[in-house]
């Protein structure tokens, strides 16, 4: 098979495979769990994973998903979460975060860190940048540029009163020439934060701050420099978050069982295929209303999810996907999942695409960041 070409006709329901992302988004019937399904397949990376997960996205860590387990609407220590303010929040607020792809790292916690001193943090992060710069690592190159770094908070952003706020780090140039604020050009933006990680802050000592996840958008050079900075100043330790394709399942079926628009895109699953002389991949996409029926009819308890549901859900769409092009999703990796909530891709790559789940979906992700910290 040709990388680029179509992977079989359109079956009878409508279902299309193709091997390249963001194609014609096809017509899925609808897919009943296949009778005696299994819990797992082979060639697709899955573990032995015992507990529940709540509707909210929580999990508590164990091995690699330690103990999945909770209840929704409560934090892995089981305190309540906070309501959604954030997810009601003016649109403006939650503008910078949606609909931009943000690279997902892990961060040790911070020491001596304060809220009280953000704008002197952005004063010293503006110094060191323009200090290194003058070494030569200009990040920018032709007309002479200024940085202007902003470091703020956004109290909003968190899960329970446990969690810090999040900060915000935005970078942004500046022409010499003008003394306009209006011709500054946002470049770069970076933030930290803690969406019910009450199980690494209860465990850290009184110096130190808890904002496990850090999220990035722009010129990985300004990634670099801020994390450099970070870490010298704070005695942290950043590392990329990647995400494994067990999380990828668990969050297509979390994401299918989270309430949409119902003009959202069609759910799409992107697969490569391994061991051939050119890249290959397969996107397969099922109707947000068919991937919701299908999900309804494998959860037995509303709010929990168990790691046997996630896989029957899955095993349920590969087997739909063979019964139309006789193809083994289970012998290929899956590495991207799309929804009208958000799209991950294994690299640790994350698009948010509406503020009403994004709380949820940092639950997430925050644990993923403290289970690679632990």
């Amino acid at each position: 098979m040709a990388a680029g070409a179509v992977l079989g006709a359109a079956g009878a329901d409508g279902t299309r495979v193709q091997t390249a992302p963001g194609g014609e988004r096809p017509e899925a019937g609808a897919m009943e769990p296949a009778e005696g399904a299994g819990w797992a397949a082979a060639g697709t990376g899955r573990g032995s994973v015992a507990g529940r997960i709540s509707g909210a996205g929580q999990l508590s860590r164990g091995p690699l998903l330690k103990k999945l387990s909770g209840q929704l609407g409560v934090s892995p220590s089981g305190r309540a979460l906070l309501p959604g303010s954030w997810e009601n929040a003016d649109p403006q607020k939650t503008a910078f975060i949606l609909r931009k792809q943000w690279t997902l790292y892990s961060v040790t916690p911070l020491y001596k860190f304060s809220s009280a001193h953000l704008k002197d943090y952005g004063r010293q992060l503006g110094a060191f940048i323009a200090a290194e710069k003058q070494k030569g690592l200009a990040v920018e190159v032709g007309v002479e540029l200024g940085i202007k770094v902003a470091v703020s908070s956004l109290p909003d952003l968190r899960g329970s009163d446990q969690d810090h706020a999040a900060v915000l780090v935005q970078l942004s140039l500046k022409s010499s020439a003008s003394r306009k604020k209006t011709e500054e050009k946002l470049v770069w933006s970076g933030w930290f934060c803690s969406v019910a990680g009450d199980d690494l802050s209860v465990n850290v000592l009184e110096d130190f701050t808890c904002l496990p996840l850090f999220l990035a958008n722009g010129a990985e050079s300004y990634t670099s420099l801020v994390g450099t900075w970070f870490q010298k100043t704070f005695d942290c330790c950043f590392r990329r978050l990647v995400i494994s394709p067990l999380i990828l399942t668990w969050m297509a079926a979390l994401w299918t069982g989270y309430k949409v628009d119902k003009t959202s895109s069609a759910m799409e699953l992107l697969f490569s295929v391994p061991c051939l002389p050119q890249p290959l991949d397969i996107s397969y996409a099922i109707h947000t209303e068919d991937a919701k029926a299908l999900w309804d009819a494998v959860q037995k308890t509303p709010g929990e999810i168990t790691q046997e549901e996630v896989d029957v859900f899955m095993d349920c769409l590969y087997s739909h996907f063979h019964r139309h092009f006789k193809i083994h999703l289970s012998a290929t990796k899956l590495v991207k999942v799309s929804t009208g909530i958000a799209s991950a891709h294994c690299d640790g790559i994350i698009k948010f695409l509406q503020s009403q789940h994004l709380i949820r979906v940092l639950m997430l992700l925050t644990e993923l960041a403290i289970s690679q910290i632990q």
